[in-house]
């Protein structure tokens, strides 16, 4: 069994008219329930559900406070290499750029590790492209041993993996996976991948559950926000993560709910995904999947981010480059255009004035020593 039979049951859906058939009467019938179905999430992302974002607020405002208390979590991602072999549209990392490519050594990492952890970061997720020749699992594996000298929790956002080399990096001090299905409509997937191993759709999906089978204690996944309609990929991103929660009820699974924003190539999406739309998404999220983390980035701008942060967010990034080494060193080519800037001290006093508790460290590795 894999979420992929659930994706083939989806696709068949006539969304062009299911859309218009909620009325405001089965959003408000939604939100006075317990444990929403799938038919609930549909109509919290219809069009008429644009009339009760107040309402929905209200009750996401109340389940977040509930299951996570008034704390944010503060991460920031660190990106170990830039090599790719995928031709993707949308992605500056793609290898159609000619720039020159970087990968940090055992002392550029500690550098770069020793500068974020001094700002107060015990969370970190890093990154590569997707190379298993300059970047593969036992590079990432020798980076995670260095950055667990400086970091309690270590993430990563790396190329899909196997169960076995997914449990060889959670041996090295790796507790959670990111790993984003960028578009869950299959024919744009195909027509925004040209090239390289992330063509395969199924490999892809199937990736998070592996990351789960594998032991991880947490597991993020999304779909890049303009790709394609965003009533549609948002519905597919919730019923996935439903699918992990229910089959791996040990793993905390989260989401995120990324826009599409500038790099390095000329590539524009179809679908506009206008900040009340953002606002609806992230709703929705919050009543289908009420014990689900859901992770904010600077992708954003500051002014929005500060008003989403009661809204069922749980995680934010702050003080982010998006360069390989972009902590300690310049010249370097960014994966995508950041919008929120702000340092990590801004974005603390940012949510103490919103009566949040910036949270730097909520989990450690449990080591054992030997009798």
């Amino acid at each position: 069994m894999s979420f992929y039979e659930t994706v083939l049951r989806l696709e068949q859906l006539p969304y062009e008219t299911l859309w218009k058939q909620f009325t405001a009467e089965d959003v408000n019938r939604a939100l006075r329930k317990e444990r929403l179905d799938e038919h609930d999430l549909q109509a919290l992302l219809s069009p008429a559900a644009a009339s009760c974002l107040e309402e929905m607020a209200q009750r996401a405002q109340q389940l977040t406070r509930k299951h996570f208390g008034h704390v944010m979590q503060l991460f920031t991602p660190m990106y170990l290499a830039d090599f790719c072999v995928n031709h993707c549209t949308y992605c500056s990392f793609s290898s159609i750029y000619d720039f020159p490519r970087k990968k940090l050594g055992p002392e550029e990492l500690r550098q770069e590790a020793s500068v974020i952890a001094a700002s107060g970061f015990r969370h970190l997720l890093v990154l590569t492209g997707e190379s298993r020749k300059e970047s593969p699992t036992a590079y990432v594996k020798d980076c995670v041993k260095i950055l667990r000298e400086y970091f309690s929790s270590v993430s990563i956002e790396v190329n899909p993996l196997s169960i076995e080399e997914y449990r060889e990096l959670m041996e090295a001090g790796v507790d959670g996976l990111t790993l984003y299905q960028e578009v869950y409509h299959q024919e744009t997937y195909r027509k925004l991948h040209i090239k390289g191993p992330k063509r395969v759709y199924r490999n892809r999906l199937d990736a998070p559950e592996r990351g789960c089978q594998a032991g991880f204690r947490a597991v993020n996944i999304g779909a890049l926000l303009g790709m394609y309609d965003w009533r549609q990929e948002a519905f597919f991103t919730a019923m996935h993560a439903r699918y992990l929660q229910d089959k791996y009820p040990e793993c905390e699974i989260g989401l995120s709910a990324p826009r599409f924003r500038p790099y390095l190539g000329e590539f524009n999406p179809d679908s506009d995904v206008t900040d009340r739309a953002l606002v609806q998404i992230i709703l929705a999220y919050r009543l289908f999947l009420p014990r689900a983390g859901i992770t904010l980035s600077t992708r954003e701008p500051a002014s929005l981010r500060d008003r989403l942060v009661h809204l069922g967010i749980t995680k934010m990034s702050a003080g982010v480059s998006t360069e390989v080494g972009g902590h300690t060193q310049t010249g370097g080519t960014p994966q995508f255009e950041i919008s929120d800037s702000r340092n990590v001290q801004e974005i603390i006093d940012m949510l103490i004035a919103n009566n949040l508790q910036p949270v730097f460290k909520d989990w450690d590795i449990l080591t054992v020593a030997p009798v």
